[in-house]
């Protein structure tokens, strides 16, 4: 469905773009991930003409998106773009801001338009804020307005640029549910995501984009589970995992909870294993004797239901689980009773505690 060849977009000397060739067919859900300014958001706008690509072709079913004799409106109206300011008619209405594409553009009657519009609203799950205005929503009902005002315009291609980075945590959830219908109904759909969960579950390919280039591409599992290329492995485990270093005794424990707590948010745990997570991270720091060098690191494994807090501190050997611990000791019945298993070894220098807290 779209066919791009040796894509690429120059903004005076940096090259955000280099070289892109790729083939995406209809029904694909293609997820964009990577470090930031790494062109996802640019190779999206290209494809569209958001941006004028610097060299290179674009297709869109043979049709080169790019030739003179195109007709360009025309062809950009098989796409809609949703992006993560919403970008909403602020004098409109939610119903008008859904109306006024398919009236001005698409020739459609009103009455149509505004029957069209409901149905696409009660997809989203906001028929009774149809008669609202945008500053009466939250985040996330006006980034789901956004999504019905593009199919109201019957595209065939739906480009997604990070919908819910401008949302709170507790938002995210409900735009991802639209996404989720859409691709039950077949849309084709190209999602830059900093969501990697949700990419894993959703995407029938991944491209991880690093330096202006599609670095690696495959399905999820391969991405995720066992990704072929240096950069590919370092970024994967760096969004699924928390490091936060420790030199100080007089750290910022809630400083430390925050980023914790953000971390949960992402991964969708409960409040009750996010206390969990906190508690856990307190009282293995409450058996710290050396503060110099320590290293907590969080991740969260969904098939095994568990998250996985590491704490690496320098120094002798010393196993804080039993050295110089009474065995009525508080904080060790608090980490063995919560934890699914906590174990400990000596590598290279550093006392190292590996605690599973179970995921219920």
């Amino acid at each position: 469905m779209i066919k791009v060849r040796n894509l690429s977009k120059h903004f005076g000397a940096l090259v955000v773009l280099k070289d892109i060739s790729v083939d995406i067919k209809k029904g694909e859900i293609i997820s964009v991930i990577g470090p930031s300014g790494t062109g996802k958001s640019t190779f999206l706008r290209c494809l569209n003409l958001l941006e004028t690509p610097t060299g290179g072709s674009i297709f869109i079913d043979d049709i080169p998106l790019l030739d003179k004799h195109t007709n360009i409106p025309k062809l950009r109206q098989r796409m809609g773009m949703v992006f993560q300011s919403f970008n909403l008619y602020a004098h409109l209405s939610v119903l008008e801001n859904l109306t006024i594409g398919p009236i001005k553009l698409l020739g459609k009657k009103k009455h149509e338009a505004e029957l069209k519009a409901r149905e696409l609203l009660k997809l989203v799950g906001l028929v009774e804020k149809m008669e609202s205005y945008p500053d009466e929503l939250s985040g996330g009902q006006k980034q789901r307005v956004a999504i019905a005002r593009c199919m109201a315009m019957e595209p065939e291609i739906l480009l997604f640029d990070e919908p819910t980075s401008a949302l709170d945590p507790t938002m995210v959830s409900e735009v991802l549910a639209v996404i989720r219908r859409l691709s039950r109904e077949g849309m084709t759909m190209i999602i830059v995501s900093h969501e990697m969960e949700f990419v894993r579950n959703m995407s029938t390919r991944v491209f991880y984009m690093d330096e202006g280039l599609i670095y690696e591409e495959g399905p999820p599992q391969q991405i995720f589970d066992n990704p072929q290329k240096p950069k590919t492995k370092a970024f994967i485990n760096r969004v699924r995992s928390l490091h936060i270093k420790i030199t100080s005794r007089d750290y910022d424990l809630y400083a430390m909870q925050g980023e914790m707590e953000a971390f949960c948010e992402k991964h969708i745990l409960s409040k009750r294993v996010t206390g969990y997570v906190l508690l856990m991270a307190e009282e293995v720091l409450g058996l710290q004797h050396n503060f110099s060098d320590i290293q907590l690191s969080l991740s969260y494994s969904e098939k095994e239901g568990t998250v996985e807090l590491v704490c690496a501190s320098a120094g002798t050997p010393v196993n804080p689980l039993k050295d110089n611990m009474e065995e009525d000791d508080i904080g060790l019945k608090l980490i063995q009773g919560r934890c699914k298993s906590v174990d400990y070894t000596y590598e290279d220098g550093k006392n190292i505690l590996f605690l599973k807290i179970k995921v219920e």
